[in-house]
Order: C-alpha cells, then structure tokens, then sequence
C-alpha cells in the first residue's frame, strides 16, 4: 500500500511560498493582449498566436492551454447581445429581410473578431493568475532577442 503514496516534487516552487497574483489586473492586461505579468510586452505575435515568451519582461508565456475557451465565450456573448437586437429590430422596424441578414451578419463577423483575441488574452491572464498549466512553476527568464 506504500507504494501509492504520493511523493511530493521537490523540483518545482511551492506555490504557497510563492507571491500572490492578482487575477483582475492579469485579466485586463491579457483582454489589452499585453503579458499577464509586466502589462508591457505584447502577449500576441500575430491574430490569435501567443508569443513563447514576453519580449520585455522575459515571462514564459507558452504554458497557456486557451484551446475552445475564447471561440465559446465569443459565441455566447455575441449570441445574447445580437439575439435579442435582432428580435427587436425585425419587429420594431420591420426591415426588408435581406437588408436585416445582410446588417446582423456583418455586426455578428465584426463583433466576434474583436473579441476572439481579447477574450484569448483575458483567459491567458487567468490562467497566468492563477498559476494553471505550468505557469506556477514558469519562472522569468532572459528576454528574447
């Protein structure tokens, strides 16, 4: 039975010992798609990629696992703000049909590629925050020349 007894890693940090991360200010700098740790460097090397690490600061950045999170809250957010203006709007104003696909299309492509990379960073600065996925043990290294 001993032998399944968890051994404990003495490699890694102790996260207890380790300074608190603030889980907002993370957040908002992510959402400004800025790294979660200085809010200087940039987070995103192109459209939705995450950089290795931050060109200012040296954080780790490659720890994130994003994956689905941000497509779904951007379907969930756009969903609920375009759901209910379109009810409204074909009721209210009753537009030709064409003209209130045409418009709620547009508004749906362009409001769900404004928040795809910013919810991606929000999300990459919870994670950061809350030291999941590698981040606890992610330590500051030389920046990236």
């Amino acid at each position: 039975m001993a032998y399944f007894v968890a051994m404990k890693d003495t490699t890694s940090p102790d996260p207890a010992l380790s300074p608190e991360r603030q889980v907002r200010p993370a957040m908002l700098r992510g959402w400004r798609r800025k790294c979660p740790s200085c809010g200087a460097g940039p987070l995103m090397r192109s459209y939705l990629k995450v950089r290795g690490s931050c060109a200012v600061c040296g954080q780790e950045l490659h720890h994130h696992r994003a994956d689905d999170g941000p497509a779904y809250l951007t379907i969930l957010i756009v969903g609920h703000l375009m759901a209910p203006l379109l009810l409204w709007a074909s009721v209210s104003l009753q537009p030709d049909p064409l003209i209130l696909a045409v418009s709620f299309s547009v508004g749906c492509v362009a409001l769900s590629l404004f928040l795809l990379p910013r919810l991606k960073g929000a999300i990459v600065g919870l994670q950061w925050a809350k030291r999941m996925h590698g981040f606890a043990d992610a330590s500051l290294s030389a920046p990236a020349e």
